[in-house]
């Protein structure tokens, strides 16, 4: 075996060209090691200088107190409160129900407070805190404070709370907050309101609430705050003070409101009294109720339940959400449109049989009175609620002229009340009918809008404003809630000035004339003879009556054979004191009855209060059977309703 001759210059060869890679190698590092570091230090300086700083200093929200809302007297309808809530942040706890349960161990957790957080929890996103128990003690907030390094993600809070003490009273009115969705972000991220809610966890939900929510919420403020290493606080470096929001006080007076949610007692309805002068609303009633404190926290489960799914439906907003038919409350309108188109001028009068035909038509459209009601005028059909003239007058006008005249006073359109989620009801048309219906119209259903019904429908807001309106001689107010907002560090109000909605040309005979026989439905022999009784001031008022289910031709109608529900609506509008109007109201009773008898006696008990200043009393009945008018439900068969 040979052995291996060594070249010591060539192992030197690459020994050096190792060395010089290696050299190489080490000096690229180091360069771009100096490269990386001049880009840190130099050139991304300012980006690193920044995050240091957020690392050492956060921007701590402060949540701005809520404006207040008062009545019209002062009285405090929705105010703050302090409360210590214990929270949980479900992205920092290991084990969601081994923490639950440890905590109910220490502090009383109810089932309605696992419900509720339940529920918050499905609503919210992981990173947010969401209350497992409010109000807690003093106690309760120390016996924890001991215990909190057990419990990695769960804190004491010490949070503002709404409170509404008057509870029930006005709630649709006045409406509730409840705590931020993803709907709610998504708004306030469009509208550009989302950083002024960093650290806010409610936001209005309905009624004033949230109508006027920019102004409730105020301007929300920040502290720069320096913390060390492990995230604690060391000083405050600098603080921009939060803003207040702006108080709201309301043109309702809370006693006339308790007044008018009391006189409708267990019967579900609706009430809008306004001021036809200005618009501005006095009373405003949806019943029954619901209480919106149980909103604040987030409604539990059970009481979510009872309520959405209750067959007297108490979280419908009546006034601006109910439609119904409007039965003879629509008379009075319809009357003008007959006088302001020279279709019915005085002397004209009819000889009411009892029916109406249609020219070659042997079907019957009843009036309420079988033997008819005689020689009638314009200012006695009115009073007396003849169907009959008004069958023939809505024939006479046509469907086009006779909705498109009484579209004035509101009709079919919203009020533009400051609430949102307003209905704006029905007024049938031709053109509406063959596109919802692809039929055409026919003569029958003109006959039937006459005297408000087939597929008319209204709101109580809108019958309130309509009757406003006519009380006001043809001029429309826009009807408004607020009547003033107060800056709480000033002092400085705003009123809110009363806005002309529309204004109806209407011809001094023509609207006197239909007054008068709106006056004569409170005095004696009128339709509503024992509301006006001893009143003490004048009344105009018209009454009504619409049919929840359909009866056949020919038979007559007892309210006392059927079920409860399936009775007749009962409905009433007036206006007082007649040759001075202050206040103009509509009420609906459903299932009441007939208007006079149901719906009559709420209405003259809140316009006792509003001009008298008299609290109503057992002893003071003001009862009177109202003459209800033809059927919504037998539009379909053309048949009318005994009245």
């Amino acid at each position: 075996m040979l052995r291996e001759v060594k070249n010591p210059q060539h192992e030197q060869h690459y020994f050096r060209l190792r060395l010089g890679f290696t050299a190489f190698f080490v000096v690229s590092l180091f360069g771009l090691l100096a490269l990386r570091f001049i880009y840190l230090q130099i050139t991304q300086y300012t980006h690193y200088q920044t995050l240091a700083e957020n690392n050492r200093i956060s921007m701590v929200p402060i949540v701005p107190n809520r404006g207040l809302i008062l009545d019209k007297n002062g009285v405090v309808l929705a105010h703050n409160f302090f409360v210590y809530t214990l929270e949980i942040t479900p992205s920092k706890v290991d084990n969601l129900e081994t923490t639950i349960t440890e905590l109910g161990q220490l502090l009383e957790i109810s089932k309605s407070d696992r419900k509720r957080f339940d529920k918050l929890k499905s609503e919210s996103r992981n990173f947010e805190s969401i209350p497992i128990r409010t109000h807690l003690n003093e106690i309760e907030a120390a016996h924890f404070a001991v215990n909190h390094y057990r419990f990695a993600g769960v804190e004491i809070k010490s949070r503002l709370y709404r409170h509404y003490p008057m509870g029930k009273f006005a709630a649709h009115a006045i409406g509730y907050i409840g705590r931020i969705n993803n709907k709610d972000l998504i708004a306030l991220e469009k509208s550009g309101d989302l950083s002024n809610y960093k650290g806010s966890y409610h936001i209005g939900k309905s009624g004033v609430e949230q109508f006027y929510e920019t102004q409730l919420h105020g301007q929300t403020g920040f502290e720069q705050v320096e913390t060390d290493a492990d995230g604690h606080a060391v000083r405050v470096i600098s603080r921009s003070a939060p803003v207040p929001g702006k108080d709201l006080v309301l043109s309702i007076d809370s006693k006339l409101q308790e007044i008018a949610e009391t006189a409708f007692g267990n019967r579900r309805g609706a009430l809008v009294a306004i001021n036809p002068k200005t618009g501005a609303v006095l009373s405003y009633v949806s019943q029954p109720g619901f209480d919106p404190n149980l909103f604040v926290d987030g409604i539990d489960v059970d009481n979510w339940k009872g309520l959405n799914e209750s067959l007297d439906k108490p979280l419908v907003n009546r006034p601006i959400r109910g439609i119904y038919p409007p039965g003879s409350t629509f008379k009075p309108f319809v009357a003008m449109a007959g006088l302001e188109h020279a279709k019915r001028l005085p002397p004209f009068s009819i000889a009411d049989p009892g029916y109406f035909s249609l020219a070659n038509s042997r079907h019957r459209y009843r009036d309420w009175k079988p033997d008819g009601h005689g020689l009638v005028d314009m200012q006695k059909a009115i009073t007396v609620s003849c169907d009959t003239f008004f069958y023939g007058l809505a024939m006479d006008l046509g469907i086009d002229r006779l909705t498109g005249f009484v579209r004035h006073f509101g009709f079919g359109e919203k009020s533009g009340i400051d609430i949102q989620g307003e209905n704006a009801g029905l007024l049938p048309t031709p053109a509406w009918k063959k596109r919802r219906f692809k039929q055409p119209w026919y003569q029958g259903e003109t006959v039937i809008v006459g005297i408000g019904q087939g597929y008319t429908l209204v709101t109580p807001m809108q019958l309130a404003q309509a009757t406003a309106t006519l009380a006001n001689d043809g001029v429309a107010m826009r009807p408004h809630m607020v009547m003033k907002i107060q800056t709480p560090a000033t002092g400085r109000s705003v009123n809110i000035a009363p806005v002309v909605q529309d204004k109806v040309a209407l011809k001094a005979e023509n609207i006197a004339l239909v007054k008068r026989g709106m006056l004569d439905v409170t005095l004696p022999g009128g339709t509503a003879a024992s509301v006006g009784a001893n009143a003490g001031y004048s009344i105009a008022a018209k009454t009504g009556t619409a049919q929840v289910i359909g009866i056949k031709q020919n038979a007559k109608y007892d309210g006392n054979s059927i079920n409860e529900r399936h009775r007749d609506h009962a409905l009433f509008i007036a206006y007082a004191p007649a040759d001075n109007p202050t206040i103009a109201l509509a009420v609906i009773v459903e299932n009441g009855g007939h208007g006079g008898s149901a719906a009559g006696p709420i209405a003259r008990k809140v316009m006792d209060y509003y001009l008298l200043g008299k609290l109503p009393s057992d002893a003071a009945a003001h009862v009177v059977k109202d003459q209800p008018s033809a059927s919504s439900a037998a539009i379909r068969q053309e048949v009318g309703h005994d009245e």
